[in-house]
């Protein structure tokens, strides 16, 4: 997912991405050959700390990897597929957090 932030210029707007986007693009610019178990995956990760919504709220990707049934993936899109549903309750859990609450009706 992405999320534009606020307008305050006329110039070309910075699109802040998060989630599984922001994963992938980490991904495709990491040295990862598959099959890769989570160790070696993150330690391809240069970044590891992944964005879970626009407001800055964000994860280790160690502590996503944690919670799926297994340790090796043996493409990308499996690991990514695999990963979405622990990234949107990541994202529900952070938005309902009172941390989450103030974040988002803050300009940051």
């Amino acid at each position: 997912m992405a999320a534009r932030p606020p307008q305050n210029d006329t110039s070309e707007p910075e699109v802040i991405a998060f989630g599984i986007a922001a994963l992938a693009a980490r991904l495709e610019t990491a040295d990862i050959s598959y099959p890769a178990t989570s160790q070696q995956i993150c330690a391809a990760v240069d970044d590891t700390e992944i964005p879970v919504d626009g407001t800055g709220n964000t994860v280790e990707l160690a502590t996503v990897l944690d919670r799926l049934p297994q340790d090796e993936f043996a493409k990308q899109s499996e690991l990514l597929d695999m990963l979405h549903p622990v990234f949107e309750e990541q994202r529900k859990q952070a938005a309902t957090s009172v941390v989450g609450r103030l974040r988002s009706l803050l300009p940051i």
